[in-house]
């Protein structure tokens, strides 16, 4: 039987379960599959710090190399998912036929470790997951068990302390807390010192805490909080992070350095009323001009990022951001302050682009990217100038300028040629840009570059779909949607290639699986529209195209489609109003055609004929006789 993992993020924090398991498979894949492991080497090296000394770092990200101060990205909460299929896939070439994996604790494990025990039950073929105890809340796919209750799988269970306090024997409780208060520090300490570096994301702090140096618990909290803001692992830098505000000392610089990091990953897990506290406890706290001028960022961020339009409050995001400019201004030291200000420049910047400014956006990154040149040494603050020459080039994209965009993507690629967003991006304008051969690159640059990536092929699928290639194009879907199996556009673009390919069957099953999650997406509410016309179901596909209309008054394909129904079922007037408000939206020669037809079925024959002609001029190649 397979030995027992112990998941409780106490151990190691992050990816305790994760790490184990990579630990019993590494080694002997090293052996066997070198390439392998080093083509998994980012997630290898993720989940499981320990084993970096066996994995070397391929392509390090420029990040990983600067000090604290310059490291102004925070990866955003989806790369663990990225990790996790990594992980997945690894594991999955890794073994031969059916494994069972047990785990104990789950329910006291980390997010990173949830996710990654339900990507493994959906995506390893024979691995079966056996918990010991419950597993988290929500819907878990693939083969798993309930075994009964079972003791850790490290420790002794008659020694609280040994067990890094994840034993649930009451009699190891009952005699910790029989010791002398003083002789508890001191065995805490002495656990602490025993530890190694595979521990210091979770033991190792929790000992801290309990011993009898607080300068010492200070430092391990912080080394787990800064590393796991590194990798993303947001939720453990919620926790980790307020643990910390527990001991600092308030208004000191480390005091300031937990609120800025915790409440950014409590504002990135969507917990925002508490960043919101944060900062308010930061503005209190402190009389520092730098700590009012982030904390004012950070709080203008919370609605200007908020994922719902419908929260958002544009207007105090303005009025936070103004602060933050207006503080900036004052501080005292001019590279500080060239900094400083441009990232908040940069930030209101993006509050100007959500009202549709976007030339007022364009000005004030142009003003960002200026101070940086000025003000700041040449090799100072290299991904702000990144960010800035990568936001500056999606504005010009948008103003129409695509060689002045193309070379700001160039730029920002140049400063970490590592970072596949950047690729991502530059693909999108090159793919706008007719050069789909230069695009597919950059997507495919982006896709090797690191963990899965699902952006990466959607866009490489929409791509496929742009030159015609639907084969290849539901492919990347099908994987897509292997990866994150709530990536809601991949369920919009398959089920319209699947109904376009007649697999109505399949593409209604995307249709119903889009809808929940967003029960009112118009693009599926077309889809689902044509699939109720094909199957002669006239007034459910009225019904579900009026819902896209009503959520999407642009979606021409609905107008369209809608006006097929309308033809086939007799509404000849209606079925010309909606033929006209498609082409309101966008000429095209099929829309024509098709009013015309409508026209001619009214009698209405001059109207019918210039239509025709119409078509004609915007597809000379176009059949008009039928």
């Amino acid at each position: 039987m397979a030995p027992l993992i112990n998941g409780h993020r106490r151990l190691r924090g992050p990816y305790t379960i994760g790490g184990m398991l990579l630990r019993a498979l590494v080694p002997a894949a090293l052996e066997r599959s070198p390439d392998l492991v080093a083509a998994h080497g980012i997630e290898i090296r993720a989940a499981a710090p320990d084993l970096r000394r066996l994995v070397p770092a391929c392509g390090e990200p420029l990040w990983a190399s600067l000090h604290e101060d310059e490291r102004i990205l925070v990866p955003a909460p989806r790369r663990t998912l990225r990790v996790a299929n990594g992980i997945a896939e690894f594991v999955r070439d890794c073994l031969d036929g059916r494994r069972a994996l047990r785990v104990d604790n789950v329910h006291e494990a980390d997010p990173t470790d949830h996710e990654l025990l339900a990507v493994l039950m959906r995506r390893v073929p024979g691995l079966t997951v056996a918990l010991a105890a419950p597993g988290p809340p929500g819907e878990w796919s693939g083969e798993s068990f309930i075994l009964g209750t079972a003791s850790p799988a490290e420790g002794p269970i008659d020694d609280y302390i040994a067990s890094d306090g994840t034993t649930d024997d009451p009699e190891a409780y009952a005699a910790y807390l029989a010791l002398p208060p003083g002789e508890r520090a001191r065995a805490h300490d002495r656990r602490a010192d025993e530890l190694s570096g595979d521990h210091l994301l979770g033991a190792v702090p929790y000992h801290r805490e309990r011993g009898g140096d607080q300068a010492a618990a200070l430092s391990a909290l912080w080394a787990a909080v800064d590393h796991c803001v590194g990798e993303g692992f947001l939720h453990a830098v919620a926790e980790l992070g307020l643990r910390g505000l527990r001991l600092a000392e308030p208004g000191s610089d480390l005091w300031w350095r937990f609120i800025h990091r915790t409440a950014t990953a409590l504002a990135g897990i969507g917990r925002r009323g508490e960043a919101f506290e944060l900062y308010e406890s930061a503005r209190r706290g402190s009389v520092d001009p730098a700590v009012h001028a982030a904390a004012a960022y950070g709080t203008a961020m919370l609605d200007a990022r908020d994922p719902d339009p419908a929260r958002r409050d544009l207007g105090r995001a303005m009025g936070w951001i103004n602060e933050a400019i207006a503080v900036s201004t004052l501080l005292p030291d001019h590279r500080e302050r060239a900094f400083k200000l441009g990232f908040d420049r940069n930030g209101r910047a993006l509050i100007e682009l959500r009202q549709g400014r976007v030339e007022e956006a364009l000005r004030l990154v142009e003003s960002a990217i200026e101070l940086a040149d000025r003000d700041l040494p040449p090799d100072a603050h290299p991904l702000h100038r990144m960010v800035l020459f990568g936001n500056r080039a999606q504005l010009l994209a948008r103003s129409g300028r695509n060689a002045d965009a193309l070379r700001d993507f160039d730029r920002a690629i140049a400063i970490d040629p590592g970072f596949p967003d950047n690729y991502l991006d530059r693909g999108n304008l090159l793919l706008a840009m007719g050069r789909p051969d230069d695009a597919l690159t950059d997507y495919e640059t982006a896709i090797r570059l690191g963990s899965p990536l699902p952006e990466a092929y959607y866009n490489r699928a929409e791509l496929r779909l742009a030159t015609g290639d639907r084969e290849l194009a539901l492919a990347d879907l099908d994987h897509v949607l292997e990866l994150d199996p709530a990536f809601l556009d991949a369920y919009v673009n398959r089920a319209g290639v699947l109904e376009m390919l007649d697999e109505h069957e399949a593409a209604r099953r995307d249709v119903d699986a889009g809808l929940e999650l967003d029960p009112g997406n118009p693009h599926l509410h077309g889809v689902l529209g044509q699939l109720e016309t094909a199957a002669g179901r006239h007034a459910e596909a009225r019904a579900a195209f009026d819902a896209a209309l009503a959520r999407d008054p642009a979606l021409a394909g609905a107008w369209a489609n809608r006006a097929i129904l309308r033809y086939g079922t007799g509404d000849l007037d209606g079925a010309v109003a909606d033929l006209t408000r498609a082409i309101e939206l966008g000429e095209d020669a099929a829309l024509y055609a098709n009013r015309a037809i409508a026209l001619r079925d009214l009698g209405r024959f001059a109207e019918a004929e210039a239509d025709l002609e119409q078509a004609r001029r915007l597809d000379p190649t176009i059949d008009v006789d039928n």
